[in-house]
């Protein structure tokens, strides 16, 4: 068997692996991960809305309710092995392509690959946190108000920051859309559901969408206002971008409703880790 024969049976080897048991467990391991998450914070964001301020409504209070349970650091733990899983799928849908007709093209691919960095990044802050080494990478407020001010001081500065709050825009629009639309039937096992099972997904699904997309925009609209007026306080974390809903003419009742949807998020990120096709 010569050199190239012996390369492609690797790589039919490989791609197998990356379609096998281990990997899409991982993968639903890190939907149900990101399913706690969106949980928590859409719980923190409730006790705000009903005047308990407590802790942030974004990841660092999320991880920091959950390690203030019994048996805190072993969740945590838990938490950060299911998001690394979320990373290696990725991962392995960056280098072997995602599944559907259009799986291998190169825009699914980077996609996937900034998914893979995106997850990387919040896997190693919670098991950092979990190790105690690390504060599971501080308040989304401060860090999106230090990001905005390094972004404005380099050339170009304020097209840098506007350019990426209107495409945190252009995000939160996309995700509210597909979510409203119900595009993620294409990717869930449908025919696994009971009538009542599907439409308590759908409720999940599309409130839960629609609340983290509006949530996606309302962020890049503040990184947007901050470029405009120069000014890295007028950028906002999730916490604060969460914050700002009750201090609308709608008051804490909008807040109470994205709230609601951040939860609704969260459970269906359990449908996903259940029903969702990897």
């Amino acid at each position: 068997m010569n050199t190239s024969a012996l390369m492609r049976e690797g790589g039919a080897e490989a791609r197998r692996a990356a379609r096998g048991s281990v990997v899409k467990g991982a993968a639903r391991a890190g939907f149900a991960a990101r399913g706690v998450i969106y949980l928590l914070v859409g719980v923190l964001a409730l006790r705000i809305a009903f005047g308990h301020p407590g802790r942030e409504a974004d990841r660092q209070g999320a991880l920091g309710e959950l390690a203030r349970q019994p048996f805190g650091a072993v969740l945590l733990w838990a938490l950060g092995a299911g998001l690394a899983g979320m990373a290696v799928w990725r991962l392995s849908e960056a280098v072997f392509g995602v599944a559907g007709p259009e799986g291998r093209t190169a825009r699914k691919r980077l996609l996937a690959l900034a998914r893979c960095g995106f997850y990387s990044f919040v896997a190693y802050s919670v098991l950092a946190l979990a190790a105690g080494s690390g504060s599971g990478g501080g308040s989304s407020d401060r860090q999106s108000k230090d990001v905005t001010a390094r972004l404005l001081d380099v050339p170009a500065g304020q097209w840098i920051v506007g350019a990426g709050g209107a495409g945190i825009i252009v995000a939160g629009v996309w995700i509210g859309g597909r979510a409203v639309t119900r595009a993620y039937h294409e990717k869930m096992r449908l025919g696994a559901l009971s009538r009542g099972v599907r439409r308590l997904v759908d409720v999940t699904g599309v409130g839960g969408g629609a609340a983290r997309g509006l949530v996606f925009a309302a962020v890049g609209a503040f990184a947007v206002r901050a470029a405009v007026d120069y000014d890295p306080d007028h950028a906002k974390g999730l916490d604060d971008t969460l914050r700002s809903f009750a201090r609308t003419p709608a008051g804490p009742a909008l807040l109470a409703c994205v709230a609601a949807g951040l939860v609704l998020f969260g459970l269906f990120s359990f449908a996903m880790a259940r029903w969702r096709e990897v």
